[in-house]
């Protein structure tokens, strides 16, 4: 399936450290180039984030989030009551001799040791955070081929119309080249009889034809009928093919040049300007392919 470089794909899970969200987006890039931004309790997973995202991503400037929310109501937070119980028995034993002591609540929650944080196991949020990766990456995914598919019927339809224009072409030459052959004989003709010494018959016929192997533009069309071919083979392949499509038009161009610059004729010329054009829609759209 051909994908899209760009896609938005998020998603969340709840957890006993509270809730975890992730969110991965990405535009169009020569290379794979990933931006990561991790809570502190996530960074040293951010290699692991790393390969797990280039092993399915190839190209696209992709940038990946996560964050961690605390649960509402300090659910992260719990009493130490062995602290607590050590605290009262020392405050009973001091009572007798400091009977006007007091000490508020808030400056007991304060007091080293009273309030910890749930211990949670790092590795399990780690694996929390790989598996809500993984959700969040099929999404991704998806929407990039949801993008592609829209992309390949956009540039098919151009490709069609470039069969279209190479079988014009195609369809134009015997009567191009008949016509410019009869124009040739004609001027030859009337260099033959107003020239004093004449020219040989011989080498007049050798130049005509060498002056008609140079407009013939059969080759070109050859390649571009070849290079209509591969392209909607490529369209049907499950890999990465941007790199493959860049190259493939610069050799659709190429061809498109040499028919302009060959043509004698305005019709050729205006359906080489149109390739040109087709072409460069083409590309538009390739850039746009991971």
């Amino acid at each position: 399936m051909i994908r899209s470089m760009t896609a938005f794909a998020s998603g969340e899970r709840s957890t006993e450290w509270g809730t975890l969200g992730c969110e991965l987006r990405a535009v169009n890039h020569r290379f794979l180039e990933l931006g990561v931004r991790l809570p502190d309790e996530l960074r040293a997973l951010e290699p692991a984030l790393r390969e797990r995202v280039g092993a399915r991503v190839s190209r696209g400037k992709v940038d990946l989030s996560l964050r961690l929310r605390a649960g509402e109501g300090g659910d992260t937070l719990q009493v130490n009551a062995a602290r607590v119980g050590q605290l009262s028995e020392l405050a009973l034993d001091l009572d007798a001799r400091f009977p006007k002591l007091r000490v508020e609540f808030t400056e007991l929650l304060q007091f080293p040791g009273v309030l910890q944080s749930k211990a949670g196991d790092p590795a399990a949020l780690q694996a929390e955070a790989m598996a809500l990766l993984d959700a969040v990456l099929d999404d991704f995914l998806q929407a990039r081929e949801r993008e592609g598919g829209k992309l390949v019927a956009v540039i098919l339809e151009r490709v069609d119309a470039i069969a279209r224009c190479a079988a014009e072409a195609r369809a134009l030459m015997p009567a191009i080249r008949a016509g410019q052959r009869a124009k040739l004989e004609t001027r030859l003709a009337d260099l033959t009889q107003s020239g004093p010494n004449g020219f040989e018959a011989g080498r007049l016929e050798q130049e005509l034809v060498l002056w008609l192997q140079k407009l013939d533009v059969d080759e070109e069309l050859d390649r571009l009928d070849s290079h209509i071919d591969e392209i909607r083979r490529v369209f049907t392949q499950r890999e990465p093919v941007g790199r493959r499509l860049d190259f493939l038009l610069q050799e659709f161009n190429r061809e498109a040049n040499t028919l302009g610059s060959k043509s004698v004729d305005t019709r050729t010329t205006n359906l080489a300007v149109e390739l040109k054009v087709l072409i460069d829609q083409i590309r538009e759209q390739v850039q746009n392919i991971e």
